[in-house]
């Protein structure tokens, strides 16, 4: 069972305990502001444990962040504590990725069925997180506080689509076929261990909050304002440690620092 009371106090939330639209779309904003989306655990080689009390104790108990396996999963837990009606689905991530081969499907949201209506809900999608919940209803241009959206139709599912700086950029591609956890285990020993997993290699770090959008790969921070243009800075170790510890809220450790001190000498664009 999903402690209902550690993790509203971790995201800040007092509000009522009923499957309403109103709750889920409160929900969906606290969580990215509070849970800051990272993977540093798979650099430093220790491996994801997706365990419901495993995660509870690092992202509840422990302050920590994780990725979407993590964030998504416990969400869902929590959704279904409150007695929202719940599937797990699994797709594509396509963010930033030229055209090719089928990718296996490595994302992790979930879908909720509430007054008759479908709509997803991802709070594990790093920088182009969604704030709130998105209605499944392919081609429906749906604008959040961050970014504006829409969920266009493919053979088995949908893709997800982000306006950003005129131009619609998808995302992820998402089945609509239930899985099981099972699933997830598979996908999450790949993310986390497979050699060519981007988590492997890049120090990274997202948290969406109601003023900006903050976003952290290898030695560059960019924050995204609220109807503002994006501002950029390359940060030295000592920065990205005082990011890490005060922009994304993570319990900086000493075992870090080498991994921080790499992610600094990065000279890539």
């Amino acid at each position: 069972m999903t402690d209902l009371d550690a993790y509203f106090a971790r995201i800040g939330y007092s509000g009522p305990r009923e499957p309403t639209l109103a709750v889920l779309r409160e929900l969906h904003a606290l969580h990215p502001a509070t849970i800051t989306f990272e993977a540093i655990d798979c650099l430093l080689d220790r491996g994801i444990d997706l365990s419901p009390d495993a995660v509870a104790a690092k992202l509840i108990q422990g302050g920590r962040g994780g990725y979407c396996f993590e964030q998504n999963g416990l969400f869902f837990r929590v959704l279904q504590a409150l007695g929202f009606q719940v599937t797990p689905l699994a797709g594509r991530v396509v963010w930033n990725l030229p055209p090719g081969p089928a990718r296996p499907r490595t994302h992790r949201v979930t879908r909720v069925e509430l007054d008759g209506e479908s709509w997803i809900a991802d709070v594990g999608f790093g920088s182009a997180i969604p704030s709130e919940p998105l209605r499944l209803a392919p081609g429906l241009v749906q604008e959040t506080r961050h970014d504006t959206y829409r969920l266009t139709a493919y053979p088995p599912g949908v893709v997800l689509e982000v306006l950003r700086d005129g131009d619609w950029l998808p995302a992820w591609q998402m089945p609509l076929d239930p899985c099981e956890e099972a699933d997830f285990e598979l996908a999450n020993w790949w993310t986390s261990a497979h050699p060519s997993s981007h988590f492997r290699h890049n120090l990274l770090a997202a948290r969406t909050a109601p003023e900006a959008r903050y976003a952290l790969l290898h030695n560059r921070l960019t924050i995204r304002p609220v109807g503002g243009a994006p501002v950029k800075e390359v940060l030295d170790a000592d920065g990205i440690e005082r990011a890490l510890r005060d922009v994304f809220r993570l319990p900086v450790q000493p075992d870090w620092r080498p991994l921080i001190e790499r992610a600094a000498a990065y000279a890539g664009e």
